[in-house]
């Protein structure tokens, strides 16, 4: 199988005469030109097409084994317009009740009052019979959105078994693959219909940048997802655009770090003392670890833990020298996240770490050092 960089570097590659760049330079949106026979235009206008978008698309496309890939200006914005391409008036939409908690927000306040069923299940709920019951009372039409691994408890779904599923109840099943990315998993291998994801996070990966896309695995869903995108104006702009596709180039690169960095991090968590609660998927130990062994090439970036207190992560994330608070994730530094802010269902001690690209050793010798004075308290 073909490695992660090699992957990335052949999405984004460009193939150029002689004297021209090896990369392309942004392609800005603008006015365009029309022709006299007021046919055949590839672009009109912006925000329906332009080239610097098919090339980041046709990258993403590669990466998720997709037929078609579409950029959107976030990574909700990919969740929403999905939805709403897909979901209609009077069906069942199906949203992750332990993952992203702005997702169960936008379902209840405007799919709801649209007509739509809406319904949350936890990652529990998937396996345990729930799932197909809900379906077996929805009827065809439904829409499943799975987020694996779910975050931020990194609890994982069983992509086969739920898609079967879904195609036996005649359901879409959509999976939100930010947290493992391309090169973590790959859902339309294993069945989903469609990939919704963050760029933001690890493929842009310098914390730089919004963007999400919506990838399928049938042409048919493409033109419902251009309509949808098209109306609703949630578009990616043009820079934002180039510094997306440049960072592909090296998201092979990166993403192998920081999934070295993150199980050895979470080793490391699991044997101190101050810590709690250690959870990744890439440990043996851990309960998602069978079902995100069977389905995932690599684990990811994001640990979790569960200090003390809440006073505790404050001490932890100050003592770190290479810890730096932030909510986002994915990107070159190591950043933590106390998710009780947020209002997420968790100890008020929890913490979500994303593991940077920083030397190893480094790191770990950093996280004790921070620990040992939480300890110390």
């Amino acid at each position: 199988m073909t490695g992660d960089s090699t992957r990335c570097v052949k999405a984004v590659a460009y193939e150029g005469s002689p004297g021209s760049p090896l990369q392309q330079g942004p392609v800005f949106a603008a006015p365009y030109l029309l022709g006299e026979d007021e046919t055949g235009e590839a672009d009109t206008y912006a925000r329906a097409s332009n080239p610097g978008w098919r090339a980041l698309e046709s990258a993403l496309a590669s990466l998720e084994g997709a037929v078609a890939a579409r950029v959107v200006g976030s990574g909700m914005s990919a969740i929403t317009v999905a939805l709403r391409a897909f979901a209609r008036p009077g069906v069942t939409v199906v949203v992750p009740a332990d993952g992203y908690y702005q997702v169960r927000a936008y379902a209840q306040e405007y799919l709801a009052p649209l007509g739509m069923v809406v319904r949350e299940l936890s990652v529990a709920d998937f396996g345990d019979g729930t799932l197909r019951a809900v379906l077996e009372q929805a009827g065809e039409g439904a829409v499943v959105l799975a987020e694996t691994p779910s975050n931020p408890g990194l609890d994982t779904v069983d992509l086969r078994a739920t898609a079967e599923l879904c195609r036996a109840a005649g359901a879409l099943l959509l999976v939100d693959n930010t947290t493992a990315t391309p090169l973590g998993q790959l859902p339309l291998a294993l069945g989903a219909d469609v990939v919704v994801a963050s760029g933001t996070k690890s493929l842009s990966g310098h914390s730089d940048l919004l963007f999400g896309y919506v990838a399928v695995s049938d042409p048919a869903l493409v033109a419902r997802l251009d309509r949808e995108r098209l109306h609703s104006g949630t578009v990616l702009g043009p820079f934002e655009t180039w510094l997306a596709h440049r960072s592909l180039g090296t998201a092979g690169l990166r993403f192998g770090r920081q999934c070295t960095n993150a199980l050895a991090v979470a080793r490391m968590l699991g044997e101190h003392p101050a810590v709690a609660a250690v959870r990744y998927p890439g440990l043996e130990s851990d309960p998602s670890h069978p079902v995100a062994a069977a389905q995932m090439q690599r684990f990811g970036p994001l640990v979790t833990f569960v200090l003390p207190t809440r006073d505790d992560v404050h001490r932890f994330v100050k003592a770190a020298e290479l810890v730096v608070p932030a909510t986002s994730f994915g990107g070159i530094h190591t950043t933590a996240d106390r998710r009780a802010r947020w209002g997420d269902p968790v100890p008020e001690g929890f913490v979500r770490l994303s593991c940077g690209i920083e030397d190893t050793i480094d790191l770990l010798d950093d996280l004790r050092t921070a620990l040992d004075s939480v300890r110390r308290a």
